[in-house]
């Protein structure tokens, strides 16, 4: 017999992990709600139709594609095979797993915009899958969580998408972070500025690696792709740009002979704008013209979110988009969204150690089981407890007290109710604080009224 393994890029994940997961998720979900977004579930399975040509070549490689059921290879020819991968996929697969939620959501609003009201601002979280070669942080199966707006060019999305980016990770507990913005605009005005036009492309993928290759790096690969001395010595002003007071000032004049440049500037400005009219204090929003992320869809502002002090990329990204529900037929549906990364920031709190020490959503109470009477007597009170709202368990079998504690400390129960013969007879209950090992005797009334108290 096999010895049990799991498929490599995935994670089981036990009781005290899903805690610590749906802290996570909870705060997330209460933030969504509370900025007006509505709740929205896709299948894990999407038509290859639906998804490929949306994240580029390399997305295409990195999605899991799911053979057709039966005889898959029934309708193909030797020759189907001996031409390799692009003739040969159409005809033994038609689904995927989705790789993202944004381009589900895309189909979702292309399908359903008869009877949606616009702009339609929705959250989804759900898990999302990806060929890709798993490490530290980066996982072939793993949540994300999405807020998207369409249906609205307003800029009013994009400075609501830094306050909830701040509002998330500072109940989370994450105070170093920092949250990256650009816009796509600027990095095509970049391309013309050094003589390079319409090959931003080419060009953003090499400076998105400037903090893993460094300058000297994104050089040599630009040198490669064919981009001449001259184009290299107009963008090392670009690479040696810092944020700092004055910031747009110095951009504009970097730029002054973009036309698509300014554009971007001047969205930039307004976001700010509008976050410093929102009050947000310590704002950690700061501008980076070497941030190029998801160029085959995003149009406009572009985020990313990184986490101080771990050796972790981006923990949330986003951007706006202006023509992804073109390709299903719907013209000019702009939207804007951000994706925060589950998986990495568990990482990240757990590195940190940042969890709650007494989260802890399981059982509150366990009652004792000491023999027949006891356990009829303790059904009532079990009963009580959960209909006001306890999260409350009886030990299954009649047990000696030292097996039915040790259960209960395995399980993090912070109380037990003990019940034999003089409580049954008296009315109140030894309630015994599991952390302290201190025991009081309560009516059931009085333990209620502790358990609501200290909820």
């Amino acid at each position: 017999m096999s010895k049990p393994t799991l498929a490599r890029g995935t994670r089981d994940f036990g009781p005290d992990q899903m805690a610590r997961r749906n802290f996570i998720f909870d705060i997330i979900r209460q933030t969504f709600r509370r900025f007006g977004f509505q709740p929205l579930e896709t299948p894990a399975l999407e038509n290859l139709s639906v998804l490929m040509g949306k994240y580029g070549e390399e997305g295409d490689q990195l999605l899991f594609k799911i053979l057709n059921s039966g005889d898959f290879a029934a309708k193909t020819t030797r020759s189907d095979w001996e031409a390799g991968s692009r003739q040969l996929l159409p005809k033994i697969t038609e689904k995927g797993l989705r790789y993202d939620l944004t381009v589900p959501f895309a189909r979702f609003v292309a399908m359903n915009r008869g009877t949606l009201a616009f702009p339609f601002k929705r959250y989804q979280i759900q898990p999302v899958w990806r060929a890709d070669r798993p490490q530290k942080g980066r996982y072939r199966e793993f949540y994300q969580c999405d807020a998207d707006v369409v249906g609205t060019r307003s800029l009013l999305c994009e400075a609501e998408i830094v306050m909830m980016l701040h509002h998330v990770l500072r109940h989370l507990g994450i105070e170093g972070f920092t949250v990256k913005i650009n816009h796509r605009k600027v990095l095509s005005g970049i391309a013309e500025t050094i003589g390079a036009p319409g090959r931003e492309s080419s060009l953003c993928v090499a400076i998105d690696k400037l903090d893993k290759i460094g300058r000297d790096g994104v050089f040599e690969e630009l040198s490669r792709q064919g981009f001449s001395d001259d184009n290299l010595a107009a963008l090392r002003p670009f690479l040696d740009f810092e944020a700092s007071d004055g910031f747009f000032d110095q951009l504009e004049k970097l730029l002054a002979g973009s036309a698509v440049a300014q554009e971007g500037i001047a969205d930039l400005k307004k976001v700010w704008e509008m976050v410093d009219g929102f009050g947000l204090e310590k704002s950690a929003l700061q501008p980076d013209i070497t941030l190029a992320r998801g160029l085959s869809y995003y149009t406009g502002c572009i985020f990313e979110v990184k986490a101080h002090h771990v050796q972790i990329g981006s923990i949330c990204g986003g951007g706006r988009y202006d023509n992804l529900t073109e390709s299903f037929g719907v013209k000019d549906m702009s939207g804007v969204g951000i994706s925060f990364g589950v998986d990495r920031i568990y990482d990240v709190m757990e590195e940190l150690n940042l969890f709650p020490e007494l989260y802890n959503e399981g059982t509150r109470v366990m009652i004792t089981n000491f023999d027949d009477e006891a356990a009829r007597y303790g059904l009532g009170v079990l009963g009580r407890l959960r209909q006001a709202g306890c999260n409350a368990e009886m030990y299954p079998d009649s047990s000696k007290l030292k097996k039915q504690l040790d259960y209960a400390d395995r399980k993090n129960i912070p109380y037990v109710i003990l019940i034999g013969s003089q409580e049954m007879e008296s009315g109140k209950l030894t309630v015994k604080n599991m952390k302290s090992g201190q025991q009081n005797e309560l009516t059931i009334d009085e333990i209620i009224e502790l358990f609501i108290k200290n909820q």
